[in-house]
């Protein structure tokens, strides 16, 4: 499954991703999804499996604008996002 990390900054979205990477959590940056209805134009993908490390890493950054984490589906060909956790 896929997590999304969604940000209002293109800036803070780089940075996450980045400040990611230097702590061995496998990121990268992607548009995101216009189903989600929210964001600057691109979030941060990380696999679930590595959501607990990942969100301890976005979280002590304490960026501004961030929005929030949200699950990446696919479903008969559509993209579904949900908030996560």
């Amino acid at each position: 499954m896929t997590i999304l990390a969604i940000f209002r900054s293109r800036a803070q979205a780089l940075d996450c991703s980045a400040r990611l990477k230097k702590y061995g959590v496998s990121a990268e940056t992607m548009p995101t999804p216009k189903e989600a209805k929210l964001g600057c134009g691109l979030c941060v993908r990380f696999d679930e499996r590595i959501f607990t490390r990942a969100k301890a890493v976005i979280l002590t950054a304490r960026y501004s604008t961030f929005k929030g984490f949200y699950k990446m589906d696919f479903m008969n060909g559509k993209v579904l996002i949900f908030p996560f956790r």
